[in-house]
């Protein structure tokens, strides 16, 4: 399976930019979506042929930076490619690149390249399907089974790509969004009910400039996220709507049209995506990600304030939720944690002395801010909650007089099946203690979570978007977009 992730394409326009090297603009690009996958990282290239000695490929295990020199980049020929950066999951694959995206296979009709994210909820069924037909399978990757789904000939017309994607769609409802190499086009999909975000952008010749549509594009581009944008000099055009197959070639990029979904349901885009998973920076449904987690914090504070001092957070995915907290309140906010920035993801500790030197390395009390004061602390979400006692008690330690526990989103109590690796329901604290005993548990005064109400308004308030909104909100209420398959 695959799970959280960032996939990038990109093509130049006719006539190619000299100057446009597409394997550093995707690492460049890959290196702003950095945040969707620690993990793995790939490239591929192209001329536009469909030979193998046409295609570049480079692979490799951890960051963007630290797999790409500038030897592998120099030979990543030419002028357009995809590219992939992957998240660390509990299957994880070793020192071995089989799961390492894009996917590249060899077809009749020519190599064909494939970068995903998201997760086949009937992934089991697609893989029998796939394994009857006598296709062979090298890994238990769901981008793997959607390459050979597209290498599968349609016997009426066996050249037509886009009609092997509309058959990939009409036989999976979700997860997935796409950007697919073939010859000399790319295709950027999402899944009919647009679970995972994807996004074209137009490549400009200056960097940051304003649009200015008298000036002819040097290429287009295709993102999870529209936050590398600005780092390589591209600017957003439009999403990728829900069930979308956008084909792009060096001419520009055109629609080829909409699958619906089952029974007319709502979109079930991922809710997450605001709360935690996009960069605050990117744009989503026509807002700033950074915006709407402030207004996360000004419901939650609308819900549920306290008196405090001050308002501060576990820094940094909510520290716009705890801004937003502060002005709603009036209650001033102020930093009282410095975070280590050397120091990687929190791992699950065994004892509470380990959680507590686990928290100590990557946070240092800002003391002179903390003893004394009341204080409201503000976190995003909590999963497991293995971190927030040992991050109560160094609050405590410094001299907080009291500690007031507000989380911008609901209770998470269910695993998803759609590209996020949340743990099993027995592994998320909201299920293994009482939402009134949570405070308690932490050692904190008291704690209260934004309501789904609440999540679904702050999101929705500010969308700027032509089709219908829709949020997938599995994880909180366990009500999925579609019925599971096992």
């Amino acid at each position: 399976m695959e799970h959280y992730c960032g996939v990038f394409g990109c093509i130049t326009a006719d006539p190619w930019p000299t100057d446009l090297d597409v394997a550093q603009l995707i690492c460049r690009a890959l290196i702003g979506l950095q945040h969707r996958g620690q993990e793995s990282a790939g490239i591929v290239t192209s001329y536009g042929g469909v030979n193998a000695k046409d295609m570049f490929t480079h692979k490799g295990h951890g960051l963007v930076n630290q797999i790409f020199e500038t030897a592998d980049l120099a030979a990543l020929k030419g002028n357009l490619g995809v590219g992939h950066t992957r998240y660390s999951t509990h299957g994880g694959c070793g020192s071995n690149t089989t799961a390492v995206q894009p996917f590249v296979v060899d077809t009749v009709h020519g190599l064909l390249a494939v970068a995903h994210n998201g997760e086949l909820i009937n992934a089991k069924k697609l893989r029998r399907e796939v394994l009857k037909r006598g296709v062979g399978l090298s890994s238990f990757s769901d981008s793997e089974l959607i390459t050979q789904m597209l290498s599968l000939s349609p016997p009426e017309d066996p050249d037509d790509w886009p009609r092997r994607i509309k058959q990939l769609i009409e036989s999976s409802p979700l997860s997935y969004s796409l950007v697919i190499m073939h010859a000399k086009k790319l295709y950027a999909v999402r899944d009919p009910f647009g679970n995972r975000p994807l996004c074209i952008g137009r490549l400009n010749r200056i960097v940051n400039c304003i649009s200015d549509n008298t000036l002819p594009a040097i290429g287009w581009v295709v993102s999870s996220e529209t936050c590398p944008f600005s780092s390589i000099g591209a600017e957003l055009i439009r999403e990728v709507l829900p069930g979308e197959i956008v084909e792009i070639s060096s001419k520009g990029f055109k629609s080829l049209g909409i699958l619906g979904r089952p029974d007319d349901t709502p979109p079930a885009f991922c809710i997450f995506e605001y709360v935690y998973f996009s960069r605050p920076d990117s744009y989503l449904e026509g807002q700033m990600v950074y915006s709407v987690r402030m207004n996360c914090g000004r419901m939650l504070a609308k819900e549920s304030a306290v008196e405090a001092d001050i308002v501060s957070t576990i820094p940094e995915s909510a520290t716009p939720a705890a801004r937003g907290y502060s002005e709603f309140t009036g209650i001033p906010y102020v930093e009282v944690l410095c975070k280590n920035r050397y120091v990687g993801r929190s791992f699950i500790q065994p004892t509470t002395r380990l959680r507590e030197l686990a928290v100590a390395q990557k946070f240092g009390p800002y003391v002179d801010n903390i003893a004394g004061k009341r204080i409201i602390i503000v976190d995003d979400s909590i999963v497991r909650g293995t971190t927030m006692q040992p991050m109560v008690a160094l609050l405590r330690n410094s001299g907080a007089k009291e500690v007031h526990i507000r989380v911008a989103s609901p209770p998470i109590r269910h695993p998803c099946y759609m590209g996020i690796n949340i743990p099993t329901k027995e592994e998320l604290i909201a299920n293994r203690v009482e939402l009134d005993k949570l405070a308690e548990y932490f050692g904190a005064n008291s704690l209260k979570y934004l309501t789904v109400e609440g999540l679904k308004e702050a999101v929705s308030e500010r969308a700027r978007t032509e089709r219908e909104l829709g949020h997938c909100t599995a994880c909180l209420t366990g009500q999925y977009p579609v019925a599971l398959e096992w």
